[in-house]
């Protein structure tokens, strides 16, 4: 313990500092004040860490802090609930329902001929797989870097997932594939692209073609984002997006299925839970000719998975702002960027040159430290507000070794090491650009306890 004397300026000083550096150490016997009736103050502090600890930038606002509702999805929803009618198809026979409205929203936007709207994204990317055939004790392809709600959809349909390595991008490893493709017989495909972090698709749908693999596309996390121009999702037979809190539509949970085809439109409609003829409820749907048709090779199972209209009320108007919101995003994004590139232990993976992104979280890989230092360097941003997450971690959901469900992998080591130094970090838009500067300062404060205890 060293003593510090520290000279307290009456005038510049805040009181409210002087009483909190009072209340700190008012209980410690490490702390002596002076009898002396001048503005200096004798104190005994561990200047290695009190100090330290003072100096340092701290966030105060939560990095998860989701998208606020827009007033007018605000006013719609309490129109609804004091109406009543919160059912898809409950309504008037002149008038669309909300989840219709919605639907050909959505649909317009990512220009897709159908959009299903459905209570999640997990359900949408379940009941694609049963449009496209996908049987019990099917093999189903797909990243083994990923979120747990992917394989676990694979798993409902009772099917058996393959898990495919990625690259230090994210994205999945194009050899791998073709290699698990050749190894496991499979038939099936699910991309999902995690973060944002679109493969390359066109690769993807050629190999797919050689191999007869049929696949459709997890697009939760890419909604906005374009590959050569063309909205994600237009490469498999369906493209599947999320709602849910932190994605860049929020209504809480909520998803949407979207295809071009008519048979898979119509099963989607049928599957979700148009019974009976409420199909033509849909305003996005196919001839009645075509329902007709499949009803008569077999009466679809109602797996009850509908979107509520009080749900499409709180998206409807975030659908008109995305373009907006991508542009503030991804510009914010490239400060971010650039700030965290020019840390030690830290780097920033590019994308592919065909994708727009859509920046509303960022990742960053560590490299050259250990086990140890990367912990500490996690305490450290934590502790200054800044919860950073490795997508390898013990109880993370994105790690493939938490899917007992399945049968976890043992030849995705690729994946294994990179998800073990891959950091996550969201951008919230309620953010200013001094919330990130802030943000990002943390990170290099907390990298800095790293690099000084390793020089030490």
């Amino acid at each position: 313990m060293n003593t510090l004397r520290i000279q307290l300026d009456a005038v510049q000083l805040k009181h409210s500092n002087i009483r909190s550096l009072q209340a700190k150490h008012v209980k410690s016997p490490a702390m002596r004040r002076s009898t002396q009736k001048t503005t200096t103050m004798v104190l005994s502090v561990d200047t290695t860490t009190d100090l330290k600890a003072a100096q340092r930038t701290t966030l105060n606002k939560s990095i998860k802090l989701a998208d606020p509702i827009p007033e007018a999805g605000i006013s719609r929803a309490v129109e609804l609930m004091e109406s009543g009618r919160l059912f898809r198809f409950d309504r008037d026979a002149d008038t669309l329902d909300e989840v219709s409205r919605c639907e050909v929203d959505i649909a317009k936007y990512m220009d897709f001929s159908y959009a299903v709207g459905m209570n999640s994204c997990g359900s949408a990317i379940y009941l694609a797989m049963k449009a496209i055939g996908v049987q019990p004790g099917d093999k189903v392809l797909s990243n083994a870097f990923t979120f747990t709600a992917v394989p676990s959809a694979i798993v409902h349909a009772e099917a058996e997932p393959v898990y495919v390595d990625c690259e230090d991008n994210y994205i999945l490893d194009l050899e791998d594939l073709e290699r698990k493709i050749k190894s496991s017989g499979a038939k099936w495909l699910v991309v999902s692209h995690m973060r944002g972090k679109v493969s390359d698709m066109d690769a993807i749908t050629e190999l797919c073609a050689q191999h007869g693999v049929r696949f459709i596309e997890d697009c939760a996390h890419s909604l906005g984002v374009m590959w050569n121009g063309t909205h994600s999702g237009h490469h498999g037979e369906i493209a599947c997006i999320s709602a849910q809190s932190y994605k860049l539509l929020n209504s809480g949970e909520g998803g949407f299925a979207l295809s071009d085809d008519d048979d898979l439109a119509a099963k989607l409609i049928m599957y979700t839970g148009a019974y009976e003829k409420l199909y033509k409820n849909h305003a996005l749907r196919p001839a009645d000719e075509v329902f007709e048709r499949l009803k008569a090779e077999m009466i679809p199972p109602n797996y009850s998975m509908r979107m509520t209209n009080l749900t499409a009320a709180i998206i409807r108007p975030q659908i008109e702002t995305i373009e907006y919101r991508v542009n503030r995003y991804n510009t914010r994004y490239e400060k971010v960027e650039a700030l965290l590139n020019d840390l030690p232990h830290i780097t920033v993976p590019k994308q592919l040159e065909q994708i727009r992104p859509v920046c509303d979280t960022i990742q960053f890989n560590l490299y050259d430290l250990t086990p140890e230092q990367v912990e500490t360097f996690l305490q450290e941003s934590a502790a200054h507000g800044v919860k950073l997450e490795i997508f390898g971690a013990a109880e993370n959901a994105r790690n493939f070794r938490n899917w007992t469900f399945s049968k976890v992998p043992e030849d995705c080591s690729k994946t294994e090491a990179i998800i073990g130094m891959a950091v996550d970090c969201r951008l919230p838009a309620a953010f200013d650009d001094e919330d990130f500067d802030v943000m990002c300062q943390v990170i290099k404060e907390s990298m800095e306890v790293v690099t000084k205890a390793a020089s030490a």
